[in-house]
């Protein structure tokens, strides 16, 4: 099937992806890549329309049918990239760490594709700004793809597909998992408020460092009570004294930030609810005031058996029976998730591995992609986007 992606075709893609991957940029400042995107669709003659500040959607409609949509995602992440690439990132602390440079690429491909191919109906080219968060989204809380699903501009379309490349997957493999696939994530922050002063002092005052040490700890008691037997993880990730350091000033305010994940969702609603019990008993045991702020929630991702089935004969054309591979569950925040709760979708994991024995996860300074792994993306973005048609008719 990859041999759909002939050597000219290829060589332009890694140009692109390459071009993408030197110029990383953040959520919602995708402007030179949305530019490119955009100049590559006029290129193709297929119309589209600017949403969410910096998206793009494509629109490809050759007579009546369904509307299917495919997906990338376009941003990088504040990581100073360390892989030693001759065409490592020029942004200094960006970089396309995730694979988003290959997502945007593969889509672009299965665009010059698909521009050839016979169908009867419509794809929808989804180009999505900001799908690692919403630290500068236009909406307080609402990550690209939820400003893209808000938009109401996919709301006719029958299906979705994404893909996600996967660093530690042989090439020429295909990951999946159906129902709920990739977790609930809440991003929060939790601001501990107490009375500072001196240390040697202590009967007049309440240290917001030992509550905070106190909240972490129990926190974690949490997950065995409330999910002993379901994917779930609470993680701190920053703690910051929200005064100048000392060793002789006890702070009045401590500030924790993390991520609480599960990947069933009545299970995080659950934990949501006993973490928000937790910190009013510390209010009431220490007397202090301790406020706890969600500032982002993505949903679990839910992939449907149904489309998984429709897409099975692709699968094996593209990538051979032997080679698709059922995973388990992970505690992975993907706003994909947003589509698959407005459709029937199915999300994808790429094998793009280099080295098996020097080879690291998503996000990692060193991070490194197989280029190979267009070819059969794009195949498969393309021949899926056709079966789906077919299969809605």
């Amino acid at each position: 099937m990859t041999e759909m992606i002939d050597t000219a075709l290829f060589d332009k893609l890694v140009a692109i992806r390459r071009r993408l991957h030197q110029n990383p940029e953040l959520g919602f400042k995708e402007f030179k890549t949305s530019a490119l995107v955009q100049e590559h669709l006029h290129a193709l003659d297929i119309s589209f329309e600017i949403v969410a500040g910096t998206g793009v959607i494509g629109t490809l409609r050759k007579g009546e049918g369904p509307a299917i949509v495919l997906r990338a995602d376009m941003d990088a992440l504040p990581i100073v990239e360390d892989t030693g690439l001759t065409f490592h990132s020029i942004n200094p602390g960006v970089m396309h760490a995730c694979g988003h440079d290959l997502h945007t690429t593969m889509l672009l491909g299965a665009a010059h594709l698909l521009k050839e191919l016979p169908f009867a109906g419509t794809v929808q080219l989804v180009f999505q700004p900001s799908e690692e968060g919403n630290a500068r989204s236009p909406e307080k809380g609402k990550s690209g793809g939820q400003l893209i699903i808000e938009s109401g501009k996919l709301d006719n379309a029958q299906a979705a597909l994404g893909l996600h490349v996967h660093p530690l997957l042989p090439p020429g493999q295909l990951g999946y998992k159906n129902g709920e696939a990739l977790a609930n994530v809440g991003n929060f922050s939790i601001k501990i408020t107490g009375k500072g002063g001196h240390p040697g002092a202590m009967e007049h005052v309440t240290d917001p460092v030992l509550i905070s040490a106190q909240l972490i700890v129990d926190a974690q008691s949490i997950i065995s009570h409330a999910a002993p037997l379901q994917p779930a993880v609470i993680a701190f990730t920053h703690t910051e004294s929200l005064a100048p350091p000392s060793f002789n000033v006890i702070p009045q305010s401590v500030l924790l930030q993390g991520s609480l994940r599960a990947l069933n969702i009545d299970t995080y609603q659950r934990l949501v609810a006993k973490l928000r019990a937790l910190v009013k008993g510390l209010e009431i045991s220490y007397g202090c005031q301790i406020e706890l702020d969600f500032s982002a929630y993505y949903p679990s991702l839910l992939n449907d058996p149904a489309i998984h089935e429709k897409l099975m004969p692709v699968q094996d054309k593209v990538f051979g029976k032997n080679n698709l591979r059922e995973v388990p569950g992970q505690l992975i925040g993907e706003d994909f998730a947003f589509y698959s709760r407005l459709m029937p979708s199915q999300f994808y994991f790429l094998g793009a591995q280099t080295d098996p024995d020097n080879s690291f996860y998503l996000h990692h300074p060193k991070v490194i992609f197989n280029e190979e792994c267009i070819k059969s993306g794009v195949a498969f973005l393309a021949e899926g986007a056709l079966a789906l048609i077919n299969s809605h008719r």
